[in-house]
């Protein structure tokens, strides 16, 4: 099992300053890298204060200046909102720059506020179309000379400028839920990358049973599967219980933003009172205690073990959380210090 971090800057309230959030979210890098794990992922979202993250690579450049080793990832670029050729091209740049630590999170967007704005009229269905012509466009761009005549793009023989330093170019995973997404990414030799949310164990089950069964019918090499998660490493069972209170405020504003139904000003949703949250069973502190990785160091140890048994290669721990920086950086550091030796 190899470990990562999936971070973004997050800023809930208007007194927040930006600079001050890059900061912090630079020093949780920084604690990645020089805690030994392998990656980290940052994403793309546009016009959310929710999740900050508007160009990855440029976000991946600056770390690669402030880490040493760790390999550097989007998690997740928004594969509709680009063209394959500029797609390429700047993964490519991002790879150089890094000297060869890029790797390519791919999606097809999961916010109907960001579809209306970056691309009017764009449902979840031709955003997946769009991700599947313009992703198994990377390699053949990179190898050079790549024509292409399809649904959604079409250009004459295009090289990408400048090539990248890995060997057949960054290393690309696909986020994946449902069956059909698994065989795109297994068929293709794309890794892939699965969320579950709040459905517990069974999802995590049915999540590697259909990677598994995507497996099955392609005869190239397995590809490699993560599993990110919202994690909390807790230093007794009050802090347990604390931790899950904040995400589960953390998922009330993030079903908020995906429902696209409250109102937005100067990047903020409209605040949720805790009447509304306390209303909402399916995002409870205690499903979020009894379906997240949130325990104690001990608790998580076990949990992340039945991961690797099911046959996840790599657990990613996603910090985001609306937690306070201290908190962020103690769970963090008692993941580093007290989790991850238990799998050397």
């Amino acid at each position: 099992m190899e470990f990562s971090l999936f971070a973004h800057m997050e800023r809930l309230t208007a007194d927040q300053d930006h600079q001050t959030l890059y900061d912090e979210f630079i020093g949780l890098c920084q604690m990645a890298d020089n805690g030994g794990m392998r990656a980290i992922w940052t994403g793309e979202h546009h016009g959310m204060e929710f999740t900050i993250a508007p160009n990855p690579f440029t976000t991946l450049v600056d770390l690669s200046h402030r880490t040493k080793n760790v390999r550097l990832g989007t998690g997740t670029v928004i594969v509709p909102f680009w063209h394959p050729i500029k797609l390429a091209g700047e993964a490519a740049m991002a790879d150089v720059i890094t000297g060869g630590r890029i790797e390519i999170g791919a999606a097809r967007g999961a916010y109907s506020y960001e579809y209306e704005r970056m691309s009017p009229g764009l449902d979840a269905w031709e955003a997946g179309q769009r991700m599947r012509e313009t992703l198994p466009l990377m390699r053949p761009l990179w190898e050079g000379d790549c024509a292409h005549d399809g649904t959604y793009h079409s250009f004459p023989a295009t090289t990408s400028a400048p090539k990248p330093v890995q060997e057949n170019g960054p290393p690309i995973w696909v986020a994946a839920r449902d069956p059909n997404s698994h065989e795109f990414a297994v068929h293709n030799g794309f890794n892939v990358q699965v969320t579950p949310l709040w459905q517990g164990d069974e999802e995590i089950d049915s999540l590697m049973d259909r990677f598994n069964a995507a497996c099955e019918t392609h005869d190239g090499p397995r590809p490699k599967i993560m599993l990110l998660h919202h994690t909390y490493v807790a230093s007794d069972a009050d802090d347990a219980q604390l931790g899950a209170q904040e995400l589960s405020r953390f998922y009330n504003y993030f079903g908020a933003w995906f429902q696209n139904k409250r109102p937005v000003q100067q990047g903020l949703i409209e605040r949720i009172s805790d009447e509304d949250m306390a209303g909402n069973r399916m995002m409870a502190p205690d499903i979020m205690r009894r379906d997240l990785t949130i325990g104690t160091a001990q608790e998580v140890i076990d949990r992340i073990k039945r991961y690797e048994d099911l046959g996840y290669d790599e657990f990613s721990f996603w910090i985001d959380s609306g937690m306070s920086t201290e908190r962020k950086r103690a769970s963090l550091a008692r993941f580093i210090d007290d989790v991850m030796p238990a799998f050397t």
